[in-house]
């Protein structure tokens, strides 16, 4: 085993991470790794002590508290600025509002990262506004209008985790390739308008994040209880959000239930469906399983990689990629799933599978598919598997060092451009973060496919699909 790592860069203030669950603990190794920075001088702020007794004999300070809208300010304006040099905080936790405490250290001069436009207590499931204020889009809007108000400054990093992060690494990676192979030219673009020109000019009709999760448990799931390979409450959060997509200008049909996010001051790149991701099913593929269903679940990345793509602006642009999330959970998340909506209410116990508890034999197969370019689709990713993860790293397993590794090339690019505000990962040097992420990845690989969602369909059963253009929404969307 490698015992010899690069020190990406030294960290001159406190290190504050919020929240010690999954993540947490498989990032500390890796900061443990990378950086030169005080030990003393690493904080880790959790509402649960589970892991006081650990943190301590690491010689970690450990406070035992929530960080919540009436004490942040002085928690963490406190530890964050301490015994002077420029603090980075490493937001992990779920409950905490990201935009409050990003505009907190942009004030301070503290750094900042996190995996998620997180908001504070109640955000998910509140009932005024309707679905539309709880989505993903309002989310997201609120750290882009911060973004364009106060420009420059200390570096904060938006979504940099698995997905939403180093997907968006992949699209651009993936992009290089297809240009390549399809005799376009394959030069790297320098802004997000050459990005997007690059896309259209492929014929790129649409981008799944398309995760196949195989790890599997060593015992069956308990009734009553949500087993998961990482946050069950990030998961159920997201999950009992509307299912939401990025939207393109190929699109030609638009479900019954779905509704456009068309206020002039956003950026109106995405739709809402009037239904939970968590059960709403898509046909997808990955080089594994093949042909499988996926559960469309809002995440930031569907649109911020719709976003990133678009030539033109408003609802009808000259174009746009339709983006979203077709995630298939490692089994036991599915049976909780079933669990948590056939019986319209969620579990009381909630277990996070560690790399102890994973038979031998599973991966999180992580990636990007672009399809409708000349090639048909074409899928690039992170085939991860548990055994690889053991080796690589302690107290995480495969879908967690996803999430971890996108973390660390977060954390060392806002080090190397400490000044660049508010950025999200579509923004970033693609090819600088997969260079740091990549060792932890496993095999990183490429895939082109002949597979659309017109085929392996049931041909028992009369379906309302679209055979003129495959790529249709109305053909990826399950019907049943």
């Amino acid at each position: 085993m490698t015992t010899h790592y690069p020190v990406y860069g030294r960290i001159s203030g406190p290190i504050v991470m919020i929240g010690f669950g999954s993540i947490g603990r498989g990032m500390l190794p890796l900061i443990e790794r990378h950086f030169e920075y005080d030990h003393s001088r690493i904080i880790v702020i959790d509402p649960e002590d589970t892991y006081a007794n650990f943190l301590k004999q690491r010689g970690i300070t450990f406070i035992h508290q929530s960080i919540t809208k009436d004490n942040y300010q002085e928690i963490l304006g406190t530890h964050l600025t301490a015994g002077g040099g420029q603090g980075f905080c490493v937001n992990l936790s779920v409950d905490t509002g990201s935009l409050d405490i990003m505009k907190l250290c942009r004030t301070i001069g503290a750094l900042y990262i996190d995996t998620v436009v997180e908001p504070w207590p109640g955000f998910y499931f509140k009932t005024e506004g309707g679905n539309a204020a709880r989505t993903n889009y309002a989310l997201r809007e609120t750290v882009r209008k911060e973004k364009y108000a106060n420009p420059g400054g200390p570096t904060a990093v938006s979504c940099c985790g698995a997905n939403p992060g180093m997907v968006s690494w992949f699209v651009k990676e993936a992009l290089l390739t297809i240009a390549a192979d399809t005799g376009h030219d394959a030069t790297t673009p320098q802004n997000r308008e050459g990005w997007a020109k690059l896309m259209q000019s492929l014929g790129i009709k649409g981008i799944h994040i398309a995760e196949r999760d195989t790890q599997r448990a060593r015992a069956p799931k308990p009734v009553g209880t949500f087993v998961n390979t990482w946050s069950v409450e990030g998961f159920l959060s997201e999950g009992f959000q509307p299912a939401e997509l990025g939207w393109g200008s190929h699109e030609k049909w638009m479900p019954d239930n779905a509704h456009t996010q068309d206020s002039p001051d956003g950026c109106q790149a995405a739709i809402y469906l009037d239904q939970p991701g968590a059960i709403t099913r898509v046909h997808t593929w990955c080089p594994t399983a093949g042909a499988q269903y996926g559960f469309l679940v809002t995440h930031n990345e569907a649109i911020s990689i719709a976003d990133y793509y678009t030539v033109g602006k408003g609802l009808t642009p000259e174009y746009r990629p339709t983006c979203h999330y077709a995630y298939h959970p490692c089994d036991h998340a599915v049976l909780s799933l079933h669990e948590t909506f056939g019986s319209g209410k969620i579990q009381a116990t909630h277990k996070i599978l560690d790399e102890n508890e994973i038979v031998d034999g599973g991966v999180d197969e992580l990636g990007v598919l672009l399809f409708g370019h000349a090639k048909n689709a074409y899928w690039y990713g992170s085939r991860l598997s548990i055994e690889e993860t053991r080796e690589l790293v302690p107290f995480q397993n495969a879908t967690g060092l996803q999430v971890t590794s996108a973390v660390l090339a977060g954390m060392v690019w806002a080090l190397e451009n400490p000044e660049s505000g508010i950025v999200e990962t579509d923004e970033m040097d693609h090819a600088r973060c997969l260079e740091i992420q990549k060792p932890y990845l496993g095999p990183v690989e490429g895939h082109y496919t002949n597979w659309t969602p017109l085929n392996n369909r049931w041909a028992l059963f009369k379906e309302d699909i679209d055979e003129s253009d495959p790529w249709q929404f109305k053909n990826i969307l399950a019907s049943a």
